[in-house]
């Protein structure tokens, strides 16, 4: 009877030890026998100058800093999409009571934003926008010079036309041009001058009050491998220009193909339009935050 279980026992445990053994092999036979990967078809390489622009930059790891855009380029046939997040209560507003009574503000309602960017070609980058006060923002942005490729500097060409009420009212198009420059291996900065149409509200205004001539600044600092400080302000230095220059600044993180950023401002605007209108003034702080998530 204990010969015959031990028996069974052999051969039930033979089969497994036999497997252990090719597997642990594997490896040793694999590495001794040489094989030639197949070649790849052309079809297969990568189209000319997208190569670059899908590897992740460490100093422009989005398309924008917190509201302004950069200069980063979108992977030919790539998507990416943002959210943007500001909630309407001032942090000034009561006292420390109050604040904390609202959260920090959280407990108010917000102004948010859905951003889709797509790669049309190498270079050339389209998308919409559009926020919960019924405003969209269609733009088109062209690479004309990158840093990468030697440049001394970065240099885009962009374009958008915006509407309120979904692009029923108040047709807002803009004209402008993105400068960027790196600072080493820890930063990179921006200068941006932008020619806003039609930002006066009031009917009947004619001239130079009628547009708006901003020129963005602003910047990236990086303190961690995938943590960053930004800032931005829009100065107008012509045209219609009321209330105070929008200013935020914040600190985010990458993730992989995702960002996440917390930032403060003295306005609620995040496209070109809503910038060249101003924040709301310089005691009204609000918080908000960015989500962005690349396809590529």
């Amino acid at each position: 009877m204990t010969t015959s279980f031990r028996s069974k026992a052999v051969w039930a445990v033979s089969p497994l030890l036999i497997m252990l053994c090719l597997a642990a092999s594997a490896p040793a036979f694999a590495q001794g026998t040489t094989t030639t990967p197949p070649a790849q078809s052309p079809a297969a390489q990568p189209a000319p100058g997208t190569s670059n622009d899908a590897r992740v930059d460490p100093l422009q790891p989005d398309f924008n800093l917190v509201a302004l855009p950069v200069t980063l380029r979108v992977p030919a046939h790539k998507l990416s999409f943002r959210v943007t997040h500001r909630f309407t209560r001032s942090l000034g507003r009561g006292d420390v009571g109050d604040l904390l009574s609202d959260f920090f503000g959280f407990d108010s309602g917000a102004q948010i934003g859905l951003e889709v960017r797509y790669g049309l070609r190498p270079g050339t980058q389209v998308g919409i926008n559009r926020t919960s006060d019924r405003t969209i923002e269609l733009f088109g942005q062209q690479s004309i010079l990158q840093e990468r490729e030697g440049h001394a500097f970065g240099l885009d060409a962009i374009a958008t036309f915006e509407g309120q009420n979904n692009l029923r009212d108040r047709k807002t198009p803009a004209v402008g041009v993105l400068a960027s420059k790196r600072l080493g291996r820890v930063a990179a900065v921006y200068a941006e001058p932008i020619y806003v149409f039609n930002t006066n509200p009031i009917e009947g205004a004619s001239g130079g009050d009628q547009n708006t001539f901003m020129v963005g600044v602003g910047g990236r600092l990086r303190i961690r491998p995938a943590t960053y400080l930004v800032g931005e302000i829009t100065p107008r230095v012509g045209g219609y220009k009321p209330g105070v220059n929008q200013a935020s600044f914040g600190l985010e993180a990458r993730a992989g193909g995702h960002l996440f950023q917390i930032n403060f401002g003295n306005g609620l605007g995040t496209t070109l339009g809503q910038l060249a209108r101003g924040g709301v003034s310089n005691d009204s702080w609000f918080i908000g935050f960015n989500i962005s998530r690349k396809f590529f």
